[in-house]
């Protein structure tokens, strides 16, 4: 059997956690909160952390709360120069144009920040398709809806045909339960249950050969 569908998650993903462009999205999201809602400092740090946790996202918690408009919200939190962060990467490069997989991005962020971060890298011309936290309305990773959306727009029927590459325990776990096959990527974590951790893209090819003849 060979995988029809590969979903790559975008942030601390595709680039390394350790460049510093999440923190400083995380940054831009606790100074929204401040300057467009007007929730204290001291308030903002426990709050974005149970939105994260109770909503998968803190924008699905803000929007449950307050009347936020969400294109600004992303266009705000997202403003910054992705080039002072991330970088090409060719062993990533070399990953992708050997794969002959549809290949989908699938974030919980939105498509216009996926397509400069992609440009960024160098990569855009390699997928196929990008799903975003609109196209997952009202849900978002790892809902068990949200996969339910991607694999409907990528008209796969069968999950144990998908792999899932991500950066996030729970997001790992929320497709394994959909029967998708999944590689944690960035750490090798004991308690994870991903099928298989990735920690350098070079690897890839062989990793998901490997899974392959893995039983499901």
């Amino acid at each position: 059997m060979q995988f029809s569908t590969i979903f790559f998650d975008l942030d601390d993903t595709l680039y390394p956690a350790s460049c510093g462009l999440w923190e400083a999205i995380r940054e831009r999201i606790s100074l929204y909160m401040h300057d467009f809602l007007g929730l204290s400092w001291e308030e903002i740090p426990e709050l974005r952390r149970t939105y994260f946790e109770k909503y998968g996202t803190a924008l699905r918690g803000l929007e449950a709360n307050y009347p936020i408009r969400r294109e600004e919200y992303l266009a705000f939190v997202h403003d910054l120069p992705l080039k002072d962060y991330i970088h090409p990467d060719p062993n990533l490069r070399a990953a992708l144009e050997g794969l002959s997989a549809r290949k989908v991005i699938f974030t919980n962020a939105d498509s216009a920040h996926a397509r400069r971060v992609l440009n960024v890298l160098e990569i855009a011309s390699y997928f196929d398709d990008i799903v975003d936290i609109n196209d997952l309305e009202p849900y978002c990773k790892p809902m068990p809806e949200s996969f339910q959306r991607v694999m409907l727009r990528a008209e796969e029927n069968n999950p144990g045909h998908c792999v899932l590459i991500d950066d996030m325990l729970r997001n790992i776990s929320g497709a394994r339960k959909m029967g998708m096959r999944t590689v944690l990527f960035g750490t090798d974590h004991a308690e994870s249950d991903a099928d298989t951790t990735l920690l350098n893209w070079i690897d890839l090819p062989n990793i998901l050969q490997q899974l392959e003849n893995y039983p499901s």
